[in-house]
């Protein structure tokens, strides 16, 4: 699901050399301790998908590159992409493989990675029409869902919810597990709504929130799921993702957290992510 962001290898001797200058003048005494597990510190190497967006695309246009770009100013070093899709392989061909050194979108507790703390929480959102049949509506047991057809990702915490509730035999199911360079279920699933095929539709809130939001032209409802009963869960953390062990590397990336997380909201909710506090209120501004 949930699942987020995701470079090259070689360098030139000339390059190396002036990104380690870079280090040496932004990472002097403990912030250069506080990386030395990595395997390269002359440069912030990130695990991407090359086209995830809203996450990230090889142009630069996603929120976890703008995450990236804030981090690596901090770091006061360039960044530098690995690209892969987010797919089966994604952990094994980059943070595995040590050709990056971290996946700037991880769920909280997933594996096989160590987690940072996490620096936002979504849900997953309910999309329908304004002025539609499913106004109002904020809970799947919601009378008003029953005679509706929704659009689900296959295999998702929603799909599961749509089982016990009764709703999933009227169901459209979408992939989940896609290449985005050649498909995107996000925006074919606003496409049926617009259409009338289905009634509205369950997406992962920073990418619900995007496609309805930001380039939704104000026509959809994007309402976060968080009254529903039982698990699995439809709120998650969202973490960095680096290597098992690498503490140090993790401490450091807590304390860029700590201190931007204004500034990190401020990217995400530019981007239409639907950020909710720990009692799951809407955070609808940055302080």
């Amino acid at each position: 699901m949930e699942s987020f962001g995701r470079r090259r290898v070689a360098m030139s001797f000339l390059s190396l050399s002036l990104a380690a200058a870079a280090l040496a003048a932004g990472l002097s005494g403990p912030a250069a301790a506080q990386t030395s597990d990595l395997v390269n510190r002359a440069t912030l190497r990130v695990c991407a998908d090359p086209a995830d967006m809203p996450l990230s695309n090889e142009k630069g246009e996603g929120f976890e590159n703008k995450l990236a770009e804030l981090l690596a100013k901090d770091l006061g070093v360039p960044v530098d992409y690995t690209w892969f899709p987010q797919a089966t392989g994604f952990y094994r061909m980059t943070l595995g493989s040590k050709r990056c050194d971290v996946v700037m979108g991880y769920v909280a507790a997933g594996d096989p990675v160590l987690n940072t703390n996490p620096y936002f929480k979504s849900a997953w959102v309910l999309i329908s029409k304004k002025g539609g049949a499913l106004d109002g509506v904020d809970t799947l047991t919601d009378p008003k869902v029953k005679d509706t057809r929704l659009g689900v990702i296959a295999g998702t915490a929603p799909a599961s919810h749509m089982v016990r509730d009764g709703l999933i035999l009227r169901a459209r199911p979408y992939s989940l597990m896609v290449d985005r360079r050649f498909d995107s279920p996000a925006e074919q699933m606003l496409r049926d709504i617009d259409a009338g095929e289905i009634d509205g539709g369950i997406l992962w809130g920073p990418i619900g929130g995007y496609f309805a939001t930001v380039k939704g032209e104000g026509k959809y409802n994007v309402v976060p799921l968080v009254k529903e009963p039982g698990q699995p869960p439809m709120t998650y953390r969202i973490t960095m993702g680096i290597r098992p062990n690498e503490l140090n590397w993790k401490h450091r990336l807590n304390e860029f957290i700590a201190k931007n997380q204004n500034e990190i909201n401020k990217i995400l909710l530019d981007y239409g992510v639907p950020l909710l506090d720990e009692q799951d209120k809407p955070i609808t501004v940055a302080r």
